[in-house]
């Protein structure tokens, strides 16, 4: 009977070794084994992403080919490496944006039979970028797009998992940079835009893995080209003035500089691109041309005395190295008498450009020393 006994034992242990310790411990709770997810930040989970389940020994795969439920339900494909401890969950396309999903495990087995309990893990995908800015503002009028002045659009957040999609109506194809965050879009047309024309931009935003048709609109801003530049001046000096304001562009981006366009005795200053202001001069007359040119500021001089003309030159701003040239307020008579503002808008000075008074003063304590001076 011993003998039978000590068989019976060995076959036993024989068994056991044979099926990796199964059967001791398949009633132990202790000894029951649990998934882990690898994703650890599922308030950050990306639509794209896939689910990765680890396991601490290697799974018995035919128990999970049909245990594992997503709520809401999404078509995904469920594959495990060759170690068998990993099950990667992907969506067919991607999963759905800003939703709170819930996967259930169900119970399974070891490679060796060991089960292994089921598990329930809750994840939710991260909502669409918003727009928090959009450059010009919605409504804008008189809008000339160049690549120095593109459309801003700006994100609160990077825009790494989506692809955004912007739309001209009336359609123009479209070209942009971004910022290596991805948080601020430059946009531009690949083709002029037709003057005096209402254009709408739509954006659009979807998962990058998600399907063309679940793009969603993000934003719609609209804006008005500029109209044609007149071919004629108007007569009207104050009209003239609001035309200048409205048709004359930064030719310097940076920085202070002053602008001077003789055919509409108009000089504008610019800062860092944008126009500040407008101002009717009077230029040289025919025979004595104001100089054209790129010059800048040399000197300023509050009240200079003129030997040649007999003349206070208030506000003087020379542009040429020689003095010969500057810009200055009307001229003044020893008495106080200046020479007539009606006189501004024709060109009837002896080579300077004079300003109306209060404008030269302005431009006077704007204006410093190596301010650039444009005439054209």
């Amino acid at each position: 009977m011993k003998k039978i006994y000590k068989l019976i034992i060995i076959l036993i242990l024989f068994l056991v070794l044979m099926s990796g310790g199964v059967y001791i411990y398949a009633f132990s709770s202790y000894f029951v084994l649990s998934p882990k997810i690898e994703n650890k930040n599922f308030s950050q989970f990306s639509p794209n992403d896939s689910l990765v389940i680890n396991f601490s020994q290697p799974i018995n795969a035919k128990y999970y080919k049909n245990s594992i439920k997503i709520a809401p339900q999404t078509p995904m494909d469920a594959t495990v490496d060759e170690s068998l401890k990993k099950i990667t969950i992907t969506p067919k396309t991607a999963w759905n944006v800003d939703t709170q999903y819930k996967l259930n495990l169900e119970d399974g087995r070891a490679k060796n039979f060991m089960p292994i309990k089921s598990d329930e893990f809750n994840f939710k995908t991260v909502g669409y970028p918003k727009i928090m800015e959009v450059i010009p503002k919605n409504g804008t009028v008189d809008l000339r797009l160049d690549i120095e002045d593109p459309i801003v659009v700006k994100f609160d957040k990077s825009t790494r998992d989506f692809f955004v999609d912007f739309r001209f109506y009336p359609e123009v194809g479209v070209k942009y940079r971004n910022n290596e965050e991805k948080t601020q879009f430059e946009i531009l047309p690949k083709e002029s835009l037709k003057d005096d024309t209402l254009y709408v931009l739509k954006i659009f935003v979807k998962a990058k893995k998600a399907k063309d048709e679940d793009y969603q609109q993000a934003y719609e801003t609209s804006f008005t080209t500029l109209p044609p530049k007149p071919k004629t001046w108007a007569k009207d000096l104050d009209e003239r003035l609001v035309q200048s304001k409205r048709f004359t562009f930064a030719r310097v981006r940076s920085g202070k500089y002053i602008d001077v366009n003789l055919s509409t005795q108009i000089m504008t200053i610019f800062q860092d691109g944008k126009l500040l202001n407008s101002f009717l001069i009077s230029s040289g007359k025919r025979g004595m041309d104001t100089p054209k040119g790129e010059h800048q500021i040399y000197n300023k001089s509050l009240k200079p005395w003129s030997k040649k003309y007999s003349l206070f030159m208030p506000f003087w701003m020379a542009i040429t190295q020689d003095g010969k040239f500057g810009i200055h307020e009307l001229p003044e008579w020893p008495g106080g008498y200046k020479e007539g503002k009606n006189h501004l808008g024709i060109p009837v000075s002896h080579g300077c450009m004079r300003l109306g008074v209060g404008a030269a003063e302005f431009v006077y304590n704007w204006a410093e020393v190596g301010t650039p001076v444009l005439v054209y």
